[in-house]
């Protein structure tokens, strides 16, 4: 009886082929490649002004990247937001207390929680602006347009509607992590009849407190003109009482002996005038 065939282990497989020195350096590179690769899937930069939200499998995980060059796990994807400043401007047509339409155009400056930006994103997502800010904006508007008057927003309640638009946009939108920086009023325009009554009636007042300047003036001008009228008067009066006939006299003879002494050609007559003075009299 013939013996069955014998099988050993491996001797069916080809033999592992020897490398060598070259082949070996091959597989280094390879795996300094495969390892280079893995690195960099794993590397992500956050740009300046952003924030990282890290999100696996389609889910926020709640952890954010600040700014600059990070590892993280190659399975995670990482969706960046900026947290700089960012415009919206809005032109809406809102009622006045006395419900006029007016015409207002309005700027808002905001910026992105980064603490809450994983929230941000997990409960509105990257397009926060057109969602919440922009619809809080105009109701904002609208609150606070309406309980003033058309003639207050055209003239001096601008401060006070942008402070207000302002204090109702932080309390709305802090909560959902968006930053209010700043609103500015930046025009109003009211219907044409009642803009121009309200420019007259400007116009008039501006009118009227030129006139009572003017008038302010020539009050303080009168009453200069009275204090130095009243001065010269006062002096007039002092010098009055203090000249005496003694005293024209006095400067008579005082200018007697000036003539007299003069060099001047001329005759000099001393004598009882009228006045005490003496006579003049030049040769010709």
């Amino acid at each position: 009886m013939p013996n069955p065939p014998r099988f050993e282990l491996g001797s069916g497989l080809p033999a592992m082929p020897n490398l060598g020195g070259f082949g070996k350096r091959i597989l280094q590179l390879a795996i300094v490649l495969l390892a280079f690769i893995f690195i960099m899937a794993s590397t992500t930069s956050i740009p300046t002004g952003n924030v990282g939200v890290l999100t696996l499998f389609g889910r926020v995980t709640g952890e954010t990247l600040p700014e600059g060059i990070h590892l993280v796990n190659p399975l995670k994807s990482v969706q960046k937001l900026s947290i700089q400043t960012q415009a919206v401007k809005e032109s809406a047509n809102v009622p006045s207390n006395e419900g006029l339409i007016l015409a207002l155009d309005t700027s808002l400056l905001f910026h992105l929680d980064k603490n809450m930006a994983a929230q941000v994103y997990q409960s509105i997502g990257e397009n926060y602006g057109e969602k919440i800010v922009e619809p809080t904006l105009r109701a904002a508007i609208r609150a606070s347009t309406s309980a003033h008057t058309a003639n207050a927003l055209y003239t001096n309640a601008r401060e006070l509607v942008q402070q207000q638009i302002q204090d109702e946009l932080a309390k709305q939108l802090a909560p959902r992590g968006v930053i209010v920086e700043n609103v500015l009023l930046r025009d109003v325009q009211l219907p044409a009849m009642l803009k121009s009554s309200i420019e007259a009636k400007q116009q008039a007042e501006q009118d009227a407190l030129r006139m009572s300047f003017i008038l302010q003036k020539e009050k303080q001008e009168a009453e200069r003109k009275r204090i130095e009228a009243q001065g010269i008067a006062d002096f007039q009066k002092i010098v009055a009482t203090g000249i005496s006939a003694q005293l024209l006299e006095w400067k008579g003879i005082e200018a007697t002996e000036k003539f007299a002494s003069s060099a001047n050609a001329k005759v000099v007559i001393v004598g009882n005038t009228k006045n005490g003075l003496p006579l003049v009299l030049e040769p010709k």
